[in-house]
C-alpha cells in the first residue's frame, strides 16, 4: 500500500505546485505585461490622477445633470460589489412587477418632455447588479433631461453619446453599449470647455 501512496503523493505535490503556484504566476505575469490596464481593474482616473471608478463595475449617478445607471439588485443602496447578484425574481413575481412599474413611473416623471418609449434597461437590474453599461437607447432617452439641467443642446449630447457607443465585441458578441462612467466624464469635460 505504501508503494502506491508515495507516487500519488508526489504527483499531488507536483500538480499543486504547477497548478496552484506556477500557472497562476505565469498567467498573472502575462496579464500584467500584455494587458496592464485590464489587469489592474480597468481603473479610470480624473485629471488629478485620483481613481474615480472602474470601467468594468457600475456605480450610481444620482445628480440630475448626469446620465443615470440602470437599477441595481446589489445591496440595499445598490452597486455594492460585495452584494453582487441577481434578485432571482421570476417574471411572474408581483414584487418584480411592482418594482419595474415604480421604476418606470419615476423614470418617465424624471425624463421631462416625453422622449419616446422607455428602454427596458432603465427599469430592470442587470444579472450581476453591477452593470457599467447602458444600451444606446437608454442613453439617448436621458438626453432631454440632461440638456435641460445643464443648458446644453440636445444635438451636442446626441453627438457625444454617438461617439461613445461601443460596437459588439469582435463584431458578433454582446450588444452595442455605452459605458456610463466614460460618458459622464466626457459630459463633464464637454460642459467644462463650453
Amino acid at each position: 500500500m505504501l508503494s502506491e501512496f508515495k507516487p500519488a503523493l508526489r504527483l499531488l505535490l507536483v500538480m499543486a505546485v504547477l497548478t496552484g503556484l506556477l500557472y497562476p504566476l505565469a498567467v498573472t505575469g502575462l496579464a500584467q505585461l500584455l494587458f496592464p490596464f485590464q489587469a489592474h481593474g480597468s481603473l479610470i482616473e480624473d485629471n488629478s490622477g485620483r481613481v474615480i471608478g472602474s470601467a468594468l463595475v457600475g456605480q450610481r449617478f444620482q445628480k440630475p445633470g448626469y446620465f443615470q445607471s440602470r437599477p441595481s439588485a446589489a445591496g440595499a443602496d445598490g452597486y455594492d460589489a460585495t452584494q453582487s447578484g441577481a434578485s432571482n425574481l421570476a417574471t411572474t413575481s408581483k414584487r418584480l412587477i411592482a418594482d419595474i412599474t415604480a421604476r418606470a413611473e419615476a423614470r418617465r416623471a424624471d425624463a421631462g418632455p416625453t422622449p419616446g418609449p422607455l428602454p427596458v434597461d432603465l427599469v430592470t437590474a442587470s444579472a450581476s447588479g453591477l452593470d457599467p453599461d447602458l444600451s444606446p437607447a437608454a442613453a439617448f432617452y436621458q438626453i432631454p433631461r440632461i440638456a435641460h439641467v445643464r443648458g446644453v443642446s440636445e444635438e451636442k449630447l446626441r453627438i457625444l453619446v454617438g461617439l461613445l457607443v461601443e460596437k459588439r465585441s469582435y463584431g458578433i458578441l454582446g450588444e452595442p453599449r455605452v459605458n456610463l462612467l466614460k460618458l459622464n466624464l466626457a459630459l463633464d469635460e464637454m460642459t467644462r470647455t463650453e
